[in-house]
């Protein structure tokens, strides 16, 4: 058993790309679903598949390369909050990943969502993870 879930997610991301892997399985949960769509609409991922099979479920990321390069879309994927220091900030603090060209993933009020939406929508919350 892990304590942090979402950091586990995020290490089996990373590891894949680093390793070159087309294909990574994870243990679902709700949260991991939301960031999962997030990074599909984003761009990072190429497609992603919910198995609701047994009791947990997993999740299927087919990760996304660069055609020339071959090189990961993702460069970075960094947790932020953790459970032992939770990074909170408002609408006005929303964090910049990159100068604009990143996204952070943001947990809030309204739901899960990227920096750049939750500015717009006015609503701070809980950074879980940068992404470029």
């Amino acid at each position: 058993m892990y304590t942090d879930p979402i950091a586990d997610f995020l290490t089996r991301v990373r590891n894949a790309t680093a390793v070159g892997h087309r294909v990574v399985e994870v243990p679902a949960s709700n949260l991991k679903k939301e960031m999962t769509k997030i990074l599909f609409d984003q761009g990072y991922i190429l497609s992603y598949q919910f198995n609701d099979d047994k009791v947990q479920g997993t999740i299927k990321i087919a990760l996304k390369y660069d055609r020339d390069t071959k090189e990961s879309v993702i460069r970075k994927i960094q947790r932020i909050s953790t459970p032992g220091l939770r990074k909170y900030v408002g609408a006005k603090e929303m964090p910049r990943v990159l100068n604009g060209l990143g996204i952070a993933i943001v947990s809030t009020s309204k739901g899960v969502m990227t920096n750049k939406k939750a500015k717009q929508e006015n609503v701070g919350g809980e950074v879980l993870c940068y992404v470029y």
